[in-house]
């Protein structure tokens, strides 16, 4: 075990136990997904959702891969985008969540031009310049080197293809910022307690979203790996951002 460390939420840990302690909590929350979601948004993520959608510039016939694709909702509705001569592959570390995202998928039928992988984001397991677009929503923060992921995914982004990161932020209003804090620790926690019988994963969740970089600091990250033409676009007064790059 090496001796470099990492944050799981506001605890340090060896780099080693991160991806087996985010696992663990997705493991935990998994059939409880989209009530997660709507406990931590107040419902608002679906809109969040179809905001990345619009601008993703995603057209029939693309490929696009969905990072971190959970239950599945951006890759349903990227399948209809794509149609026939398009494919979307829902990629997921965690196999729960990859299996109820694989059965939601099935049972809404939406599987003609879906295929599902259990990936790791850092070590994509697909050849140089597949895809259109990527998409990665709330679940960057998760990933122990968010930089190493970066990186893959521009490798297997295609020349001019993008990249889409939609992610919990920072945000600017001190008095939303205060309000959202409160939210976040005094109550989301008691909310997964209550509705899933899990404070700790919510605990978890919360302190992790404080601990992702803020919105100017990815965009530089993003510049770093390589990407060009970066942006970012917040949502709820910065509850929310979403981050662009295109790969040159």
């Amino acid at each position: 075990m090496s001796d470099k460390t990492t944050h799981f939420g506001y605890k340090t840990v060896n780099v080693e136990e991160k991806a087996d302690k985010v696992a663990e909590v997705f493991h935990s929350v998994a059939a409880k997904y989209d009530l997660m979601n709507d406990l931590m948004s107040g419902g608002v993520h679906r809109l969040w959702k179809r905001v990345t959608i619009e601008m993703s510039g995603v057209r029939r016939g693309n490929k696009v891969l969905d990072i971190a694709g959970g239950t599945g909702d951006l890759t349903a509705k990227f399948s209809r985008i794509v149609g026939p001569e398009g494919a979307v592959v829902l990629a997921d570390i965690n196999d729960s969540m990859l299996k109820v995202g694989r059965d939601r998928l099935i049972d809404r039928g939406v599987v003609t031009n879906v295929t599902f992988s259990q990936a790791d984001a850092q070590h994509l397991p697909f050849p140089d310049n597949t895809f259109d677009v990527i998409t990665i929503a709330f679940g960057l923060r998760n990933i122990t080197d968010k930089d190493l992921a970066l990186r893959s995914m521009l490798r297997v982004l295609k020349p001019g293809g993008r990249l889409l990161v939609l992610e919990f932020s920072k945000p600017g209003n001190p008095l939303l910022s205060k309000v959202y804090d409160t939210y976040s620790f005094s109550i989301l926690p008691k909310l997964g307690k209550l509705f899933a019988d899990d404070a700790d994963s919510y605990q978890y969740l919360a302190e992790s979203i404080r601990m992702h970089p803020d919105q100017q600091t990815l965009q530089t990250m993003m510049d770093d790996a390589g990407f060009a033409n970066t942006d970012f676009h917040n949502m709820t007064g910065g509850v929310v951002a979403l981050h662009r790059g295109v790969k040159p």
